[in-house]
Parts: C-alpha cells; sequence; structure tokens
C-alpha cells in the first residue's frame, strides 16, 4: 500500500514539474530584467510565467509592476485585481499598489477605498497610510488626511520624507485656522450687514415721522392782493367757509355823485361787493351828450 502512494505522489509531482518548470523559467528571466529596471524586456517572460502558474503571487506582482512603469495602468489593475482575493499573505500590499493605480488615475475616491483595505488587512502598513491622507488632499478632506499623516510618522519615525509630511501638516493646520478665521469674519460680515439694515430701518421711520403734512393756501388778507375781477381762490377742504357779506341797502333813488351811500356797509369787505343790479333810467336832459 505505500508502494502504490508513493507511486501515486510521484507521478504527480511528474505531471507539475514540466509547468512549474516552464513558468519558473520565465519568471526567473523575467525577474531578472525587471531588478535592472527594464520593464520592457520583463514583461514577455512575466506574462508567460502567469499564464503558467497564476498562484505564482510574486510573479503577478511583478508582472503588474512592470504595467505600471509603462503606463499601462488597466492592465495592471486587473492583474491585482485577480491576485487580490488570494494574496498569499501580501494583500495590504496588493490593495495599496490598486490604490496606486486609481490615484494616479485621478479617481481619488477609489484610491482611498483601496488604501483603506489595505489598512484593514495590515494596521501597521504603513505606506497606506501615507497615500490615504494623499487621497484625501486630493479629495479636499483635509480634516480626514491629518491623523493618517501623523499614524504614518508614528509608524515609521525615521521616515526619509518626515521634514515634508511635517510641513504638509502645518500647512494643513494652517488652513484650519485660516478657514476659522474665514467663518467668523463671514459671521461678522452678516452682524454688520444686518445691523446696517437695521439702521436703514430706523431711519426711514424716523425721517417718516418727521415729514411734515400736506399746508393749506395762505389766507389773503388784503384786498389788495386780489386782482380786481378775480376771486380770491377757492378754500382748501380743511378750511373754513367765508362768513357770507352782509346785504347792503340801497336807496331806490340814483346816488348823486358825491352824495354818501345809504347802508350799513362801510367795512373794506363791503366795498368789495359788488353793488345788486339796479335798473336805472338815465334823466332826461340836454345837458348830457355824448361827445
Amino acid at each position: 500500500m505505500k508502494k502504490v502512494a508513493a507511486i501515486l505522489v510521484a507521478g504527480a509531482c511528474a505531471l507539475c514539474v514540466p509547468l512549474f518548470a516552464q513558468g519558473g523559467a520565465d519568471f526567473a528571466r523575467g525577474e531578472e530584467f525587471f531588478i535592472r529596471n527594464e520593464p520592457g524586456e520583463a514583461l514577455p517572460y512575466l506574462e508567460k510565467a502567469f499564464a503558467a502558474n497564476q498562484s505564482n503571487v510574486e510573479g503577478a506582482l511583478y508582472l503588474a509592476m512592470c504595467y505600471e512603469q509603462l503606463d499601462r495602468l488597466d492592465e495592471a489593475a486587473k492583474v491585482y485585481r485577480a491576485i487580490l482575493p488570494a494574496g498569499g499573505g501580501k494583500e495590504a500590499l496588493i490593495a495599496c499598489n490598486l490604490g496606486n493605480i486609481y490615484f494616479r488615475k485621478g479617481s481619488a475616491g477609489l484610491a482611498e477605498q483601496f488604501y483603506t483595505q489595505a489598512i484593514r488587512y495590515n494596521p501597521a502598513y504603513a505606506a497606506a497610510w501615507l497615500n490615504r491622507a494623499n487621497a484625501r488632499v486630493k479629495a479636499g478632506s483635509l480634516k480626514a488626511a491629518l491623523p493618517d499623516y501623523e499614524r504614518y510618522l508614528a509608524l515609521e519615525p525615521d521616515a526619509s520624507q518626515r521634514s515634508r509630511i511635517e510641513q504638509v501638516v502645518r500647512l494643513i493646520q494652517q488652513e484650519f485656522a485660516a478657514e476659522e478665521i474665514r467663518r467668523f469674519t463671514a459671521a461678522e460680515n452678516a452682524r454688520a450687514a444686518h445691523a446696517a439694515a437695521e439702521r436703514r430701518r430706523q431711519l426711514a421711520n424716523e425721517a417718516a415721522s418727521l415729514q411734515a403734512p400736506a399746508a393749506a393756501p395762505a389766507a389773503v388778507t388784503a384786498v389788495e392782493a386780489v386782482a380786481p375781477g378775480a376771486s380770491a381762490g377757492t378754500p382748501g377742504a380743511d378750511a373754513p367757509a367765508p362768513a357770507a357779506p352782509e346785504a347792503v341797502t340801497v336807496s331806490a333813488e340814483v346816488p348823486v355823485a358825491g352824495a354818501p351811500v345809504t347802508g350799513t356797509a362801510g367795512t373794506a369787505e363791503a366795498a368789495a361787493v359788488s353793488a345788486p343790479d339796479v335798473e336805472v333810467s338815465a334823466p332826461a336832459t340836454d345837458e348830457f351828450k355824448p361827445e
């Protein structure tokens, strides 16, 4: 029985050797060119190795990174997505690299999602914290980016970019301060505008209360102020009606020139009143002849 089992195991290994040897040789050659920073030369060998053995996560990573270096980002993302579910312990790295691709493609939102996924796979993976912070800055989420930068510096206290990252942190904090000033200024401007509007309203009310009312025409007190034959004007609606002039008594006889007029009228107002129409016949005399 043991002999049969040994034969079966040996047969299975014999079947695997040609596939492994072919994939392994291509991978080794591709890896050599990749390490020499020749992605164009490495690519065909790594493609053959991946086609022969897609479970070789390291070979797939090299292949995807070659695509990235050649700006073939969609093909790189396809390889990363294919190996992410069974990343062989490299899931955080694969997810982070996917985030880098989407960051380069200008999709900060997708990049942030994959960086977050990488952090879930490995909370100590410093690169994911740094790159998520960068994606959040690009998306305008400064408040969320700040703790990511601080977490990265805590994980990598001797990082070569520490001074630059600390400068970014200071700029974010200054932006927070400037935003607070803008909010305060906007609130102050709003209050000032409200106060100005209230002052204008009060001024308008005060001006309206000081407005002089409409005045009636001034009464004419002198007879000379009225042109001969003209009336003194119509009193206003609110002015009292003038008193009726006293009646003038005229004698039946035609008054002689120079003789006083009989009656009660002797005031200036009476002088302005026309005498009633009286039909008088001219005396028959030869002394009055028209010229």
